[in-house]
């Protein structure tokens, strides 16, 4: 325990100093020359060496790529000094029951070109290619007169999108960035459930006279909602249960949906096709399934997070076949 308390105790110091005695000049960002005696206290009963970077070193300084994606001298000390901490925990003999710990919410991932979750970057990206991919083969195949049509488009340019902030989100992580990645989640989400019964009942088409009147009252319902989820999380109370909980129940609704319709499908048809919406949706619930495995990144790089959204790069190709 007083190992743990010193970890903290230094961690606190070298950020609480930087942050009193950081350089106003906004062009270079640079701690003052005093913070490096201060980070070399710090390290000399811990790891003295942080990847090819001599950790008091690079608090003196934020490389010009880095300040890019807006890294400053305290937020890099924050980084720097996470990642001592960590480095000792992990080197501690006798080793520890749970070296790796978490800060502000997050795992210390390794930076990449100044990216905070390199690999949730790329299985984002995954994603995103996925459903642009997807999207030139709604274009190409699906002939301009099915009524279907724009709905299809219109998941697409939703997926593509919330998986664009998804990608800034990790590449940063600040409030409005947080905001945007959690908005178009939502919304892809959301969007998900209003295509759903559109799809099932067909509910674009025109006859009879009541479906156009349902469509209609189900579009200015979904509007609403994300209209009020939105509202609700950014002028009421910025609630990580609530958002989750929404995206649960609004994603369990049209997995049941889609499992129904596939079902009565392939009891009607006979045909390995028609199961597809219901192997496809049982896919995504155990990649979900992920989040619930909170474990430190394995290698230091991948954790639950980053692995769901791997995981679902293959239902979404899978999806638009």
């Amino acid at each position: 325990m007083p190992r743990l308390e010193t970890d903290y105790q230094t961690f606190a110091s070298v950020f609480q100093w930087v942050l009193e005695h950081r350089s106003t000049d906004p062009m270079t960002y640079s701690c003052r020359p005093a913070s490096m005696k201060i980070a070399k206290t710090a390290t000399r009963s811990s790891v003295r060496s942080f990847g090819k970077h001599d950790c008091g070193q690079e608090l003196t300084a934020v490389a010009i790529h880095l300040r890019l994606l807006l890294w400053t001298c305290p937020s890099n000390c924050d980084y720097v000094c996470q990642h001592i901490v960590t480095d000792r925990r992990v080197s501690r003999d006798p080793p520890m029951l749970q070296p790796v710990l978490q800060y502000h919410g997050k795992w210390p991932f390794p930076r990449f070109l100044g990216m905070q979750e390199p690999c949730s970057v790329l299985f984002s990206l995954f994603n995103l290619l996925a459903h642009r991919d997807g999207l030139s083969k709604v274009r190409e195949k699906i002939s301009s007169d099915y009524p279907l049509r724009k709905y299809y488009v219109a998941f697409s340019y939703v997926g593509i999108a919330s998986w664009v902030f998804s990608m800034v989100f990790h590449t940063r992580d600040f409030d409005v960035t947080e905001k945007l990645d959690y908005f178009a989640a939502g919304a892809s989400v959301l969007y998900g459930l209003y295509y759903t019964p559109i799809r099932i009942f067909r509910l674009d088409r025109e006859r009879p006279p009541v479906k156009a009147t349902l469509l209609r009252l189900w579009t200015l319902t979904c509007v609403s909602l994300y209209a009020a989820h939105i509202s609700y999380l950014t002028f009421w109370h910025w609630d990580y249960v609530y958002n989750m909980a929404a995206n649960v129940a609004a994603g369990a609704v049209q997995n049941l949906m889609w499992s129904g319709f596939s079902y009565r499908t392939y009891q009607k048809l006979k045909k390995p096709w028609a199961a597809w919406p219901g192997m496809i949706v049982a896919w995504i619930i155990l990649a979900m399934s992920l989040e619930l495995l909170d474990f430190p990144p394995l290698w230091g790089l991948v954790d639950a997070h980053s692995l769901w959204h791997l995981g679902t790069v293959v239902p979404t190709i899978w999806w638009y076949k």
